[in-house]
């Protein structure tokens, strides 16, 4: 599968059509909940903005430090993003980091921010992934014509697995699909009395985490430390992190129908 279109004066890499798409969706709907709750939307585009440019920034550097055997040969290649070759937990890592002391600054509650961010981060993910699909990258192992036929995705998945002669199992594709549950499982919940501030955010830790270990498993590009798999750590990591956020949200933290009727009455 071509990972590029020709336009004849100008060619366009689909992974970064995918890239475009998933942050320009994942942004709107951040900014429509972020509204919602009484954020300025000059605030949030600002942190928005911030926050996605570290975040790939984050993600190319995670990436290329764990590949530096062929970018020490190759320096001009680094900047080549189009191409592919973004770290997911590096774009986590780094976007956390700004958001957080965007917030810090301003004196806005981070983890109401976050509980935005979250929604709009992994319905990018489930769009991102689509990208690696296109670039031929982020696949499991050999497989068989067989066993990608007994599964109910179309041809044209099972065409773009076919890869320099050989099949491999689309994980790019369960992950994909994954985020996307996750995603309407967030819609669903967001807006119920029992939410607290911090429960989603906590979930998304949760529940991309779980995926991604097992899922890293599967992958055959895995970035590596020694013969451990990096995004296999972060991802435990995260998923305790989820876990103790969430236990500090149940007790610590408050409902956002309780924070909405106080902003009530402040502004009253």
């Amino acid at each position: 599968m071509d990972p590029v279109i020709n336009l004849g004066f100008i060619s366009i890499h689909i992974y970064s059509i995918c890239l475009f798409i998933a942050i320009l969706l994942g942004s709107n709907l951040v900014i429509r909940e972020a509204k919602r709750h009484g954020i300025s939307e000059n605030f949030i585009i600002n942190l928005l903005f911030f926050g996605i440019v570290f975040g790939i920034v984050g993600a190319r550097i995670y990436f290329v430090i764990f590949n530096w055997d062929y970018y020490s040969d190759n320096v001009l290649d680094i900047f080549k993003v189009w191409e592919g070759g973004l770290a997911i937990h590096g774009g986590i890592i780094a976007a956390l980091i700004c958001i957080l002391i965007i917030c810090h600054n301003n004196k806005v509650n981070s983890l109401k921010v976050l509980d935005y961010i979250v929604v709009g981060a992994i319905i990018g993910q489930a769009i991102g992934r689509w990208g690696n699909f296109f670039n031929g990258e982020a696949h499991g192992p050999e497989t068989t014509l067989s066993y990608l036929q007994s599964l109910p995705i179309p041809d044209f998945i099972i065409d773009g697995m076919h890869i320099g002669g050989t099949y491999y199992i689309p994980t790019f594709l369960y992950e994909s699909v994954w985020c996307l549950i996750g995603f309407v499982i967030m819609i669903l919940i967001r807006h119920r009395k029992f939410m607290k501030v911090g429960f989603l955010t906590s979930f998304y830790l949760m529940w991309y985490s779980f995926e991604r270990f097992f899922v890293e498993g599967l992958r055959t590009d895995s970035l590596m430390l020694g013969p451990i798999k990096m995004a296999q750590v972060v991802s435990v990591i995260m998923f305790v992190s989820g876990i103790c956020l969430f236990i500090w949200c149940l007790f610590k933290s408050k409902k956002y129908n309780e924070e909405a009727k106080k902003c009530e009455k402040s502004n009253a």
